[in-house]
């Protein structure tokens, strides 16, 4: 994981994700270089628009948040009525009561 982090560091940091500066980020984090995983990182992105990649990702997590907010929006609307309130005032007297014998 620590390699894809760190081509999306290099990427935001405008550097070019090559194989000399993802060796350097990553021993900048204290881990090990494996050098096998560095070039396949690299080869993987070669030729990828990783801005795009990344709002083609973030896309179905908001799409899929919009739902969920107007369920709960739906719920916030339902306000109880005054027979509700009525209602739960006489249950809570009634376990009170019980209380007392």
């Amino acid at each position: 994981m620590e390699y894809m982090y760190s081509a999306l560091l290099l990427h935001s940091a405008g550097k070019p994700v090559n194989e000399e500066n993802v060796k350097k980020v990553v021993e900048a984090a204290g881990e090990q270089v494996n050098e096998a995983k560095v070039k396949a990182l690299v080869a993987a992105l070669e030729g990828v628009n990783i801005d795009e990649e990344l709002k083609k990702a973030s896309a179905p997590i908001a799409v899929a948040a919009a739902p969920a907010a107007s369920h709960t929006e739906a719920k916030k609307e339902e306000k109880p009525t005054e027979e509700d309130t009525a209602q739960k005032a006489a249950e809570a007297a009634a376990g009170l009561s019980s209380l007392f014998g």
